[in-house]
């Protein structure tokens, strides 16, 4: 019998417009715009069955020209939103990476972050088994699903995409068991 596999592109949102006082409604900046034909041109052509997306603007914002283009609607889904930030001191990242467990005060700990994206990933692969789904995230949320799939995906991997906007990856399961990952497109905007 034929491995019936399932394929999950996940779209890093486009640059947004940084700071900004509201993370869900922070919008893509004019070049995080333009660069949402990137994602368009990418997937251009190929059988995307379903849509989903963080709920934050910039990251639906990004995958919603390929949505329209296969006519299709974009699923949010709360689980896959980036983490809840707090207090913002020098060092809290290698902290936060160091051990998965670390929140500062008012923030998450990336290990909360991962359960809740791979929670809401593994419905997907089963209510999409044999299918190709895009899923709109953000940097973090992605590098700690990341992380899950490959132990040795560490903060320095995390610092080598964190201007990779956007960064659109290919996923490859067989089941829930990840076969192989593919770079499709990024663009440093570091």
């Amino acid at each position: 019998m034929e491995k019936q596999l399932t394929t999950v592109i996940f779209v890093r949102h486009a640059q947004s417009l940084h700071p900004y006082s509201d993370e869900r409604t922070r919008p893509l900046t004019e070049q995080g715009i333009k660069d949402r034909h990137i994602v368009e041109e990418t997937l251009k052509g190929r059988n995307i069955d379903a849509f989903f997306s963080s709920p934050y603007k910039r990251s639906v914002d990004t995958i919603r020209l390929a949505a329209e283009l296969f006519r299709m609607d974009i699923k949010t889904d709360e689980r896959f939103r980036e983490r809840d930030n707090g207090v913002n001191e020098p060092g809290l990242v290698e902290k936060r990476w160091a051990d998965f467990d670390f929140a500062e005060e008012g923030g998450e700990s990336l290990g909360a972050v991962q359960r809740r994206n791979i929670e809401a990933l593994s419905e997907i692969l089963a209510a999409y088994a044999g299918k190709t789904v895009v899923i709109g995230t953000h940097g973090t949320a992605l590098s700690t699903i990341m992380n899950y799939y490959d132990p040795g995906y560490v903060l320095e991997n995390y610092r080598r995409v964190m201007y990779w906007m956007p960064n659109i990856l290919e996923f490859s399961f067989d089941g829930e068991r990840l076969i192989e990952i593919r770079e499709l497109a990024h663009i440093d905007r570091s």
